[in-house]
């Protein structure tokens, strides 16, 4: 690192308040959406005051965008690690969970990403047309390599990934229809027993025929 770069680090403090001011703006933004949001909201959620916020961020644009960008680059991470030389239908298992995990665990960030996306994806378009579509053609030629091979049972690679995307987020993006539908208790469970039905549906769908 030169010295002008160590100049421009973010301290300790200043990071701290970089990722309170990010946590209050991902709260905002998923509850009220982009276009519902303001700074006000963004300022009172953090617990600073609006021309604080602006020190950190010039706008909320600048925040969404920065919200988005932490959240592909960790999204994309379970595709990337799907291992052309490991089983097939592991691999696609695997991802599965990682994907139903997410859900669980980061249910304000998938909103985040549908509302966006509902919206015509406005500021990530650039990247979902550039990097997410270039790794997505790459994992759906693994997955067509192993169907040629007789590894797993034939289907369409990139709807397979769609519909993975759907299944397991949909636990997270419609939460409260799914909360209308089996009550508001149990979470956990609720998500174990996801867990095992798209596992086991999922492996009944893609184990080849001769097997």
């Amino acid at each position: 690192m030169t010295n002008k770069d160590a100049a421009r680090a973010d301290t300790r403090i200043q990071r701290e308040k970089k990722a309170r001011i990010l946590d209050a703006a991902l709260q905002t933004f998923s509850a009220q959406g982009f276009r519902g949001a303001t700074l006000d909201q963004i300022a009172e959620e953090a617990g600073m005051s609006k021309p604080n916020v602006l020190y950190y961020f010039r706008s909320k644009e600048d925040m969404h965008r920065a919200l988005l960008n932490q959240l592909l680059e960790a999204w994309l991470d379970p595709l990337r690690d799907i291992n052309p030389e490991g089983d097939p239908l592991q691999e696609i298992l695997k991802y599965i969970l990682r994907k139903l995990d997410m859900a669980r665990q980061q249910p304000r960030e998938s909103r985040l990403f549908a509302n966006e996306i509902l919206q015509g994806a406005p500021r990530i378009n650039d990247v979902l047309i550039s990097a997410l579509k270039t790794l997505v053609d790459e994992k759906a030629t693994v997955i067509r390599d192993w169907i040629k091979a007789g590894r797993i049972a034939g289907c369409d690679p990139h709807h397979l990934i769609f519909s993975i995307w759907a299944t397991t987020q949909h636990y997270a993006d419609f939460d409260t229809q799914i909360i209308a539908v089996l009550g508001p208790d149990d979470v956990e469970n609720r998500f174990d027993e996801a867990a095992k039905f798209l596992t086991g549906f999922y492996e009944r769908s893609l184990k080849p025929v001769n097997n």
